[in-house]
């Protein structure tokens, strides 16, 4: 039975990128898998950032301050290299990007710090000058990101430590792309299209065209599925099945100690090796043992 977790966590391996300008929303809807052009001050949109291959470079989580001002939510290890990436891009458009991470302070709320925890997932509340982003739950608890103004007072309540944070992000079953993924997955093969992350109504963007076929020709093999392990596992190592101990079935995304001992981790593998005894860095490394989504896959269209 998991501990319940229940408090504020300081977040410090997420940063800020914030586009300013009247086509922020319409620049943005034309780089990233999922629909700006329609977002509201009421909502957020999880996303990725795809190369041409439709490969995601970055992950994140954007919402309105305005109508003129957008804050996206990275990984702080890839900012800067997709700060220039999407600047690349801007040409014409009415939109300044810049590295807003020491401008805004950031909390991960759980359990019983969560106000109004009904809200469905990607619901945004106004509170002051913070914005308070309803995230998917973990473990049964709701949990929330509080993004504010650097100075900003604080929510009160129970601490939580970065590290429990870091597994609520885990247990959540949503990965967020750091270094160790860059370029290594299609937004499905991480189950973006089952979270909101993907809207395949919407117009071209990057990697669009490989990400729809994945989709919709029913290519896609990999999945994120959550482990557990005894010992430590890393992101960035390798999972192996036990039918073949040559070729690795997939790769550690995300991982962190697990409230009642060990470590658990979200893994992107085959499809195909879900059913068979897994481990972790090699054939004859640390055993893994699945653990039920809190969330339900979309089918395949």
């Amino acid at each position: 039975m998991t501990q319940t977790l229940q408090g504020i966590a300081p977040i410090s391996h997420l940063g800020v990128i914030r586009v300013q300008g009247d086509d922020a929303a319409s620049f943005l809807h034309g780089q990233l898998t999922n629909d700006f052009a329609l977002l509201d001050l009421q909502h957020a949109r999880l996303a990725a950032f795809c190369s041409a291959k439709g490969r995601m470079q970055a992950s994140m989580i954007g919402f309105k301050r305005a109508p003129d001002d957008i804050l996206l939510v990275c990984s702080l290890d890839l900012l800067a290299q997709t700060l220039k990436r999407l600047s690349m891009f801007v040409l014409r458009a009415k939109a300044k990007l810049t590295d807003a991470t020491q401008d805004f302070q950031l909390l991960g709320l759980m359990g019983s710090a969560v106000p109004d925890a009904a809200q469905a997932p990607w619901a945004v509340q106004t509170m002051g000058d913070a914005h308070l982003v309803h995230l998917y739950p973990a473990a049964g608890q709701p949990r929330a990101l509080w993004v504010a103004p650097a100075g900003t007072a604080a929510p009160q309540g129970p601490a939580l430590s970065a590290q429990q944070w870091l597994w609520t992000e885990v247990a959540s079953g949503i990965a967020t792309v750091s270094l160790s993924a860059y370029e290594l997955f299609v937004p499905q093969m991480l189950n973006y299209e089952s979270v909101g992350g993907v809207n395949f109504k919407k117009g071209c963007y990057p990697g669009q065209e490989v990400v729809a076929r994945s989709q919709f020709r029913g290519t896609l093999k990999r999945r994120a599925f959550i482990v557990h392990a005894a010992s430590e596992i890393q992101a960035g190592a390798e999972v192996f099945a036990a039918s073949d101990a040559e070729q690795a079935t997939g790769t550690i995304v995300q991982a962190a100690p697990a409230p009642d001992g060990g470590w658990d981790a979200i893994v992107s593998m085959q499809i195909s090796s879900a059913q068979e005894a897994l481990t972790a860095g090699s054939a004859s490394g640390e055993p893994l043992t699945l653990l039920p989504l809190p969330y339900a896959l979309l089918e395949d269209i």
